[in-house]
């Protein structure tokens, strides 16, 4: 998800197949496993993957795009799996953050204009729990000309120093980048460079 709208992400999400693939992303699924389950948003959620695994977890799971076709596919995917999510449609500069709601935020390759950053971004320390945790996984600017994931925009790629700036508010239990090989669907596939984000509200 990122600055582009909303019929942009349908044509992307149309085709049958889930392009980003049905498992959860291997950093958000480490890191949930740490955790006990409890109330979890997930930002520019798509077809799924990642909030599908933590219902199967026994959490309860908000979900948030702007994707029609994506969302109608999160929630078909929650029924195979006899799980339930709630699925917001919104753009994410719109979207009410409810201060100390969530015991998790999970932000998985979710990509946005600075701009909005500065919204979104000091929205998930808001409305995360007093010792709540917030799971990140992005892109970094190293990504750029890379053909395995991310958008081709310098400015919507990520520094390990602007994460860390972001999020300094948060009690940061590690924070990294690292180069790894992605494996997810069609369109996260090979070596990726990556900011990798574990965080606590205090």
């Amino acid at each position: 998800m990122n600055n582009f709208g909303g019929d942009f992400w349908d044509k992307k999400f149309s085709p049958k197949n889930f392009i980003y693939g049905t498992k959860p992303n291997i950093y958000f699924r480490e890191s949930l496993t740490k955790l006990n389950p409890g109330r979890i948003l997930m930002l520019g959620e798509g077809e799924g993957r990642n909030a599908i695994f933590a219902a199967i977890k026994n959490w309860k799971v908000d979900a948030i795009d702007f994707s029609r076709t994506a969302r109608e596919k999160a929630l078909n995917f929650a029924r195979e799996n006899s799980v339930k999510i709630n699925y917001t449609l919104s753009n994410l500069e719109d979207y009410i953050f409810v201060p100390n709601k969530y015991d998790a935020v999970g932000n998985i390759f979710l990509h946005l204009h600075p701009t909005i950053r500065k919204i979104v971004h000091p929205g998930i320390i808001f409305t995360l729990k007093k010792n709540g945790y917030l799971i990140l996984e992005v892109f970094e600017k190293d990504q750029l000309g890379r053909t395995t994931g991310g958008p081709q925009n310098f400015d919507m790629l990520y520094s390990v120093e602007e994460i860390e700036k972001d999020f300094s508010s948060l009690k940061i239990i590690s924070l990294e980048k690292k180069k790894i090989i992605l494996k997810e669907g069609d369109l996260h596939n090979g070596e990726t460079v990556v900011v990798k984000l574990f965080a606590q509200k205090v």
